[in-house]
């Protein structure tokens, strides 16, 4: 009998070998990042079926990676030679949603728009929005710490998890965090399995905050000429109005969402700033960042109180993504500077194209300095493959060079991992493993992947 059929029996459930079928989850949305060979499947419908994969696996050094939505963008999911990928997509039950507590408990494969919606028919809000929202799940997003729009206002992921359910490498089960709001019981473990990539254990349910519905949002979209002074208005707009979310996007990506939607952006400005307010005082907020705009030298700025209009333009930010995909092969970054830093990478990545001769479109959340600059290259090109690589090498230091991070949202996976000494150091590096060490003594679970 082979391990793939015992695991079978003792799981009383398929475990999937086709190499076909392997082959289909093989790797997450980063077309780059380097992906082993799986050796099998396993779609867990249960915590109990994780359990046992793992205590199987572990007894056996079998590696494991965690599969969510496979919507990743650094290959954190990517399959390791000869693993198990234990995918929780099947788990997507919304457990309980509670009004008089403000708390939702989730399987793992809950999609994230799933719970939102549902989060609104109660009249309350999910926050953490990633442009993937419709398609990306809860679990996956815990694993990154996913970001997204209203960041600026409302937090990351991690900011939202109350508690979590989590299968150790050896197949415990162990329950995290709390639902009350204030918790000082040991050490924050909550904090640290969120944005651990599946590296520590694998979340099998999580409890999330949510919050009262926020008010319509008033929203402005300016549009500059060159991409440093809209860089500028994004600090001027935030020294003058509280804002809900501000983001940006370049001629290229404007010009490729409009290609693809037809929505009628305007693709002869540089750069649109898209932000919105919902203060008590929104309508006051758009009109101070209009009045700081203009002043400098915005050459068209539009504004809006009606709450359909804004989606319409928020959406036109959400297609930036996979409107660009549409132009070729994508290599999509993700990286954080310091808010005043922002002008300074804009001009930085503009070079940076001209310099490697590549395409890139940047788009992302100026509001909190995470930008993604996506590069774009003819499938089948290898001489553009290797500029593309080269381009995304120097993006990445430039984030360093202006103190910033190497990864805002989207996590390190393999993409990131040669960076992590030159961001972290290597005593902190060094610290992390020993803590992988005392959570996975193997090293089973998800190995070469974040740290």
């Amino acid at each position: 009998m082979t391990w793939a059929s015992e695991l079978a029996s003792t799981l009383g459930a398929e475990v999937v070998t086709d190499a076909d079928a392997l082959m289909s989850v093989q790797r997450d949305q980063a077309p780059l990042a380097p992906a082993g060979t799986a050796s099998a499947l396993v779609r867990a419908r249960s915590i109990e079926e994780v359990q046992k994969t793992l205590a199987f696996a572990n007894a056996r050094g079998i590696p494991v990676v965690p599969r969510g939505a496979g919507t990743g963008l650094a290959g954190g999911a990517n399959a390791s030679d000869g693993c198990i990928i234990l995918a929780v997509d099947r788990m997507q039950t919304i457990l309980l949603l509670e009004t008089a507590t403000r708390l939702a408990v989730v399987e793992p494969g809950v999609l994230n728009g799933t719970l939102a919606k549902a989060a609104a028919t109660a009249g309350l809000y999910y926050a953490p929005d990633p442009a993937s929202r419709d398609i990306s799940s809860i679990g996956g997003n815990i694993a990154t710490n996913a970001g997204g729009s209203c960041c600026l206002k409302y937090g990351v992921t991690g900011d939202h998890v109350a508690a979590l359910a989590v299968v150790l490498a050896d197949g415990t089960l162990i329950r995290t965090g709390s639902t009350t709001r204030k918790n000082v019981a040991g050490l924050d473990l909550t904090r640290l399995l969120v944005g651990s990539e599946g590296t520590l254990g694998i979340v099998v349910e999580a409890t999330v905050r949510l919050l009262r519905a926020p008010r319509p949002p008033a929203t402005l979209v300016a549009s500059f000429g060159d991409v440093v002074t809209a860089g500028r208005a994004v600090l001027a707009m935030q020294e003058v109005a509280e804002l809900s979310l501000c983001e940006i996007m370049d001629r290229t990506t404007v010009t490729a969402v409009e290609a693809m939607t037809r929505m009628g952006l305007d693709t002869t400005a540089a750069a649109l700033v898209l932000v919105q307010s919902d203060s008590h005082s929104a309508t006051a907020m758009i009109e101070a960042a209009e009045r700081a705009c203009d002043a400098l030298g915005a050459r068209d700025v539009m504004i809006t109180s009606d709450r359909d209009e804004g989606a319409q333009l928020l959406a036109a930010r959400r297609a930036a993504l996979p409107a660009l995909e549409r132009m070729g092969r994508t290599l999509l970054d993700d990286v954080a500077v310091p808010i005043p830093m922002l002008p300074v990478m804009l001009e930085r990545i503009a070079q940076i194209a001209e310099r490697y001769r590549v395409v890139i479109g940047t788009f992302g959340h100026a509001g909190d300095g995470n930008l993604h600059p996506t590069i774009v290259w003819d499938r089948g090109d290898d001489a553009a493959a290797a500029r593309a690589m080269a381009a995304f090498d120097e993006l990445v230091k430039t984030s360093l060079e202006l103190g910033g991070s190497i990864t805002g949202e989207h996590g390190v996976g393999t993409l990131k991992l040669p960076y992590m000494t030159a961001q972290l150091g290597e005593p902190q590096r060094a610290l992390m493993a020993r803590i992988k060490a005392a959570f996975d003594p193997n090293g089973i679970l998800n190995p070469g992947k974040a740290y």
